[in-house]
């Protein structure tokens, strides 16, 4: 059966959506608000089983030889002292790989496995369910219908908001910071060092460079006017690797974190994937490994329900709800747990900080 599919966003979530549903041997439009010029600048850090969702898409081969694996995680205390280390390749042994690399790279396997255009500079203005089918209306006036639209929009999701799927997403209290360094100190290892509310962390992203993501949870502050005078200011008195790595930050990014949680992901021929339907604090790194999840599952469940759409989009969300509730649950865990005031935090990390981080991920190492 062939299906008039529409994907609205080319980002990581939508990219995959489109690629879980090639695979699935349909053939979506993609759309994009944004131009073509406007790439991602940034670092991320991709799990195991984001790896491994990658590999379910066919998108691992082009992958392999970009950025660099991550062997171990260590968690350092504000002054640099070790609190405690997880070996995430016996973490995701059998699963996948963990990797850091360049956003803009990632960008570009994801969007060879489109297998068509990208439509850059096309919003889409208006949303409606009309018999059935979703009519579209474009910026540019021009109006569509699709069997299925795809919202893969974002947190401030506009077709979420149209198809009257929920509010607007729900500030965290967190400030983000993100950083890519050239000719940082030699960095091996992902590496926490956690402070009063705030946490830096830096790993290798290959070509000699490290990929900087730094929080800080300071909900009633305004945002900062210099977010890299920021980022000395809260982070300048951390040991480890973190002065010589200010040294050398010269551009900072900076963005408030918020979370979706909704009563449900679909109506009629919508639905939403990625942040768009289950966004959190970026905390466990699991965003992209979500989207790339959510993308293959729409596919599969799509093309096994044999043009009944409204079911596949009700068995997508049966499938993967669970999976993302967990995830913002353990994200969750892991921010109250970092804000524990460091006298007593850091003395229950040395002790019991491996169990209780590795616990975090145990959930993710099954297959989607």
């Amino acid at each position: 059966m062939t299906l008039r599919i529409l994907v609205v966003g080319a980002g990581i979530a939508g990219l995959s959506a489109a690629r879980g549903l090639r695979v699935a041997g349909f053939r979506p439009d993609v759309v994009e608000a944004l131009p073509a010029t406007m790439s991602p600048s940034a670092g991320i850090y991709l799990p195991g089983n984001a790896s491994r969702a990658l590999r379910l898409l066919g998108l691992d081969v082009p992958l392999r030889p970009l950025g660099d694996l991550i062997f171990r995680h260590v968690f350092l205390d504000a002054r640099g002292r070790e609190l405690f280390e997880m070996d995430v390749a016996a973490l995701w042994a059998g699963v996948g790989e963990s990797r850091a690399l360049s956003r803009s790279d990632l960008q570009q396997v994801l969007l060879t496995g489109v297998g068509g255009e990208v439509r850059y500079d096309t919003e889409v203005r208006d949303l409606q369910i009309v018999e059935g089918a979703a009519k579209v209306e474009f910026a540019t006036g021009a109006i569509a219908e699709y069997d299925l639209v795809v919202g893969a929009d974002g947190r401030r999701s506009m077709v979420r908001d149209r198809i009257g799927l929920g509010g607007p997403a729900t500030p965290t209290g967190q400030i983000v910071y993100r950083a890519v360094v050239s000719g940082g100190p030699p960095l091996t290892d992902w590496t926490a060092v956690l402070g009063r509310r705030s946490q830096f962390v830096a790993m290798p992203m290959g070509g000699r460079k490290i990929y900087v993501y730094a929080d800080e949870t300071s909900p009633d502050s305004p945002d900062p006017a210099d977010p890299r005078e920021r980022l000395r200011e809260v982070f300048g008195s951390f040991g480890g690797p973190v002065p010589a790595i200010l040294d050398r930050i010269e551009k900072v990014s900076v963005a408030r974190t918020d979370e979706v949680v909704l009563p449900t992901w679909s109506q009629g021929p919508v639905v939403l994937v990625g942040d768009a339907a289950h966004a959190t604090a970026p905390t466990l790194a699991q965003g992209a490994a979500m989207s790339f999840e959510d993308g293959y599952v729409l596919g599969q469940e799509l093309r096994q329900a044999d043009g009944d759409i409204p079911g596949a989009l009700r068995a997508y969300e049966d499938r993967r709800r669970p999976r993302c509730v967990d995830v913002r649950d353990r994200t969750r865990e892991r921010d109250r747990a970092r804000d524990v005031p460091p006298s007593l935090r850091d003395p229950m990390l040395r002790r019991r900080g491996l169990r209780i981080f590795t616990d975090h991920y145990k959930g993710l190492v099954a297959s989607v």
